[in-house]
Order: C-alpha cells, then structure tokens, then sequence
C-alpha cells in the first residue's frame, strides 16, 4: 500500500503550481508582531538567530537557529518577539496549489523542522532570493526549483507528514488505476475500460483523471508508453518494432508518438542515448 501511495502522489505532484510573491532575508525590528490573523498564502521561516514565537491555531512554538517553519496558508496565526535578541531569518511567501486545493490542505505537515544542513539550506534561500529579485527571463524557472528544492528539503527531513485527501475513496480508485496502467501498457487501453475498472461514468472518469494527474487518460497513457520505450531503447538491443509490439503499438505509430514526444526518431534518440 505505502508503494501504491508513493506511485500514486509522484504522480500527483506533477501538477503543483507555484508562486513565490517574496523572499527576503530579514533581521526582525522588536516590534515584529501581529495576533490571531489569516492569509491565503504559506509562509517559510528559516531560523538564524534569535528568540521569538510563532503560533499555528492553538499551538505556539519558540523556534532556534537552524529550525524551518511552515505557516501554512488560511490557518489562524500569530507572531512575535520575546526580548531585543529578535529573530534574523530567511523566509518567502508563496502560493502552493493543486488543482483546487491548497498543498498543505492535502499534505499535513509539521510547523517546525530541525535542520540537520544549514548551510546547504542557506544556499537554496539566497538562490530563491536572488532570482526573485532578478531581471533575467529564466529568473522565474530558477526561483520554482529553489523554492521546489526547499519544499523537499522540508518534507523529507519531517518526521511525518499526513496525507489528508478530500476524498480517500477516489485515492484509492485512481491509485488502483494508475497501477493498472503501469501493468497493462502493452494492451489496448481505453477510456471506457478505465472507467469500468472503478465503475464510473467515462466523462465523469476524464474530469477526476484529469483534475489529479493533469491529463487525460490517453495522454497518461501515451507519456508511460514513451517513458517505457526510452529505456527499452537505452538498455535493451530490441528492435524498434519489438519494442513497438511490447508497448502495444503499431511500429509506423510509434514512431511518429516518440517523435512527437521527444523530438527524436527512435533510431536517433538509441544513438544519443548509447554514445
């Protein structure tokens, strides 16, 4: 079952969505503080130095140098000092979606963190901040995989987090679905099969796939094909029409998918991909 999960939210957060509005790095005046108050966005503070508190509905924390704390976003908050030795801290606001739902309505985590590499997190918030401050074009894809890399460091390093799904039936059915898949790429997939598997309406099925993996089944479907085929074409010596077979495919088809997908021809991509 923890396997399934793990397949099943790998998947998932594909389509997280993003958005940093500041990152900064502050050494807070004594007059930092502001009670019982909510925000719609989620805000990260990594600890410096100094004392203070944080307050997350009824629990109230006094985080130390080297502790990572999440304020997760439309949840009661209050904030302060504690003497004139104020908290200096990285910190960033950001929006974490998907689809509907905020992330950390679906993932429960810890508000406080230890960190057992300072400064390797150091390094990824003046990354973060940097690039948010830039005028570059790529500024903004830097500023995502910072801030990405922060949010892993975060939940890896928690000691639990919980998976608090709206719906922990429809959790199941698309993780017995996305299994199936994974399973069954060298057969003939359809929509209406799909459905059948977890009894539900094929349009009805199209939105709830959709709205959890970000595309349709097919496109779903076509994507595992073409990450299978790419090691079949790194690690195996099968013909490209064998491995077209084995993923259920005409050869002419395949091709023209696998092209489409990686802008190589599978010939070209075996030959990059031995060299």
């Amino acid at each position: 079952m923890e396997a399934g999960r793990n397949a099943f939210w790998k998947t998932y957060l594909t389509g997280l969505q993003l958005h940093v509005i500041v990152a900064e790095y502050t050494k807070v005046p004594v007059t930092w503080n502001e009670d019982n108050y909510t925000t719609d966005v989620n805000k990260l503070y990594f600890i410096q130095e100094g004392e203070g508190y944080i307050k997350v509905g009824n629990r109230q924390f006094y985080p130390k140098p080297g502790d990572l704390c999440l304020m997760p976003a439309d949840k009661v908050q209050s904030y302060g000092t504690t003497s004139a030795n104020t908290f200096g801290k990285y910190w960033c606001h950001f929006t974490a979606k998907l689809n509907n739902f905020n992330l950390f309505q679906l993932l429960e985590a810890p508000i406080l963190v230890p960190v057992a590499e300072r400064l390797r997190l150091e390094e990824k918030f003046e990354r973060l901040i940097h690039h948010h401050k830039s005028e570059e074009w790529t500024a903004s894809l830097h500023v995502q995989a910072a801030l990405l890399e922060i949010l892993a460091l975060f939940l890896e390093q928690a000691e639990q987090v919980n998976i608090n799904t709206p719906a922990a039936g429809s959790f199941e059915k698309m993780n017995a679905v996305l299994t199936y898949i994974e399973e069954h790429l060298s057969e003939n997939i359809t929509v209406d099969s799909l459905a059948q598997l977890v009894h539900f309406h094929p349009n009805y099925f199209i939105r709830m796939f959709k709205n959890t993996t970000g595309l349709s089944p097919i496109q779903y479907v076509n994507r595992k094909r073409m990450d299978k085929a790419r090691q079949l074409l790194s690690f195996t010596a099968h013909s490209i029409s064998e491995i077209a077979e084995t993923l259920g495919m005409d050869a002419a088809y395949f091709s023209r998918l696998f092209k489409e997908s990686t802008a190589l021809t599978p010939s070209e991509y075996r030959e990059i991909s031995l060299k």
